[in-house]
């Protein structure tokens, strides 16, 4: 390794070059996956809502409402709530792309109503892991700007440390979701066998997503424990 300060030089940055390379293709793979089969017509012709709202009802989830949100890849389910939200596109399209988006919204539904332990561990540790995100920087920040203050760093890096564990507590849920919505497109006749293929490819590359979001954390916290350890 480099040592530090050579030529200006922080050598640590070198641990995030894999996570970034890794974020950029999960990226452009999620994108170019969505754009390709959002535009591949199922066989059964239902669109992303219709297929949600018969998941849900077949699921004992006739009073989880379906919303439609705004943007591109905006799908989520809100737990506190208990409303599943589509984007346009997914909500009003009858592709492979959009029932198997809105099948793995729908997952998260039946994790929630099912008491998913990954995901109750998720919704407990996301208070914290929201506000440790933003407010890590501040505090290792000043540490680092302060010696004396390098006590803070360390609360910094706990707070970061809380939101790592929050991308490594979803990757289960994520995964999970995905699995039961091909399972669930499959079960109840929403695809055909030779949609399939197209169905993995979009849920997978979704997954990559949170695979890269993970490395990044990881590699991110390492990083810093190298500085707080070489300023000591």
């Amino acid at each position: 390794m480099f040592p530090y300060g050579f030529y200006g030089f922080d050598s640590s940055i070198l641990i995030l070059l894999p996570a970034i390379i890794f974020t950029f293709y999960a990226q452009g793979k999620v994108k170019s996956s969505f754009a390709k089969y959002i535009k591949v017509p199922t066989r059964n012709n239902y669109s992303g809502a219709e297929v949600a709202r018969a998941l849900l009802d077949k699921h004992g989830l006739q009073d989880v409402p379906i919303e439609m949100s705004q943007g591109t890849l905006s799908d989520h389910y809100d737990p506190r709530g208990r409303i599943l939200r589509l984007s346009p596109e997914v909500h009003q399209r009858s592709t492979i792309a959009s029932v198997s988006v809105a099948a793995h919204e729908v997952g998260h539904a039946i994790q929630h109503e099912n008491g998913y332990i990954p995901l109750s561990l998720r919704n407990i540790i996301f208070p914290i892991a929201r506000f440790g995100s933003s407010a890590a920087i501040f505090f290792i920040l000043i540490g680092l700007i302060i010696p004396s203050l390098g006590s803070l760093m360390d609360i910094g890096i706990l707070l970061f440390a809380v939101a790592v564990l929050f991308q490594v507590v979803t990757l289960p849920v994520e995964f999970n979701a995905s699995n039961r919505a091909l399972a669930l497109l499959s079960e109840y006749g929403f695809i055909v066998e030779e949609e399939k293929g197209g169905a993995q490819k979009v849920l997978r590359a979704a997954a990559l997503t949170y695979v890269a979001a993970m490395a990044a954390g990881i590699a991110q916290l390492l990083r810093l424990l190298i500085i707080r350890d070489r300023r000591r």
